[in-house]
């Protein structure tokens, strides 16, 4: 049953989504196993929910940029929520992607995940028609309201041509829904003004670093953890990572983000903006995980840039 009043539940249900008020530790950003077009791989998602949760995550991100949400369909978006929230089975926080170009679409899925059980929703900013500060502003105040789970922001200019702004998130800091940001940017200075602005006005925001071989720099900045797309493979040398941070054991952090190094060849295969995605599902297939098909317009890796990608993975002995 819906609330009247989203934003209060969203505080009441923040408690559940985080440990202290803050979320910290390794998110990864899961891929979308495909069948099909507009099939779910049920029986390989079950297998990569196993696989994270197994290597010792502190949530789960689904729809977003690596699971390629804009490009499903809504009827299997809200399939994809449904069946991860029963499988994870609040085991860790669920996070959905609600980003869309039409604002009623995005509170329309944001209140499906809240239905399904989910525990935050993530929003970036509107795409395609870009937005001046002021309109961002009035848009997240606007939508805010009408989601009825946390709200964590997702800046991620490389593809949506739109930052948040520091100015803009220190007014958006007044909505007390919005537990955090995730910063995908790449700019250090940018996500050190960030945990500056968390430190100021809002202490129990979540700050979540993108670029995944950007951990331990984001960590010195006094980042809590990153949104990983490489911990949908090498899920426990990322966690290791984290934690060898947190303990300040350098040996530990180290043999971990050598090894981070490394898997980051494997976005060099393939001569598209796609082989982000690609070298993902092309390296959790060849593990057995799940299918390798990417959402339409993509094509998967053929062999040879398969075999390249495999290389990598014999080289760093998780194959």
């Amino acid at each position: 049953m819906k609330s009247s009043s989203p934003i209060a539940d969203a505080r009441d249900m923040s408690r559940l989504f985080t440990a202290g008020n803050r979320l910290q530790g390794i998110v990864p950003p899961l891929i979308t196993p495909l069948r099909a077009r507009d099939e779910l791989d049920q029986e390989g998602w079950e297998r990569l929910i196993e696989h994270v949760i197994d290597g010792g995550v502190s949530g789960i991100f689904i729809l977003g940029t690596t699971g390629e949400a804009p490009s499903l369909s809504y009827r299997l978006r809200r399939e994809l929520i449904t069946a991860t929230t029963h499988l994870v089975a609040k085991r860790v926080p669920v996070l959905v992607g609600v980003t869309d170009t039409a604002f009623v679409e995005s509170v329309s899925i944001a209140h499906h995940a809240a239905d399904a059980g989910a525990d935050a929703a993530v929003l970036t900013t509107p795409y395609y028609f870009p937005a001046g500060q002021t309109e961002l502003t009035a848009y997240v105040q606007n939508i805010a309201p009408e989601i009825p789970l946390p709200l964590m922001l997702y800046n991620m200019p490389g593809l949506t041509k739109v930052w948040f702004e520091i100015e803009t998130l220190k007014t958006l800091s007044e909505i007390q829904s919005i537990v955090g940001v995730k910063d995908s940017s790449g700019d250090l200075d940018y996500f050190r003004r960030l945990c500056d602005l968390r430190n100021e006005v809002r202490e129990d925001w979540s700050i979540l670093i993108g670029p995944e071989a950007m951990l331990p720099e984001a960590h010195q900045l006094g980042g809590d953890g990153g949104v990983a797309g490489g911990a949908n493979v090498m899920t426990r040398c990322f966690v290791d990572c984290y934690e060898g941070l947190t303990a300040n054991d350098s040996a530990k952090t180290e043999a971990a983000i050598s090894k981070i190094r490394r898997f980051q060849d494997i976005y060099d295969v393939g001569k598209y903006a796609s082989r982000h995605i690609k070298a993902t599902k092309c390296a959790a297939s060849l593990l057995g995980i799940c299918s390798d098909l990417p959402a339409d317009p993509f094509h998967r890796f053929f062999e040879p840039e398969r075999e390249r990608v495999a290389a990598i993975l014999r080289d760093l002995d998780i194959l």
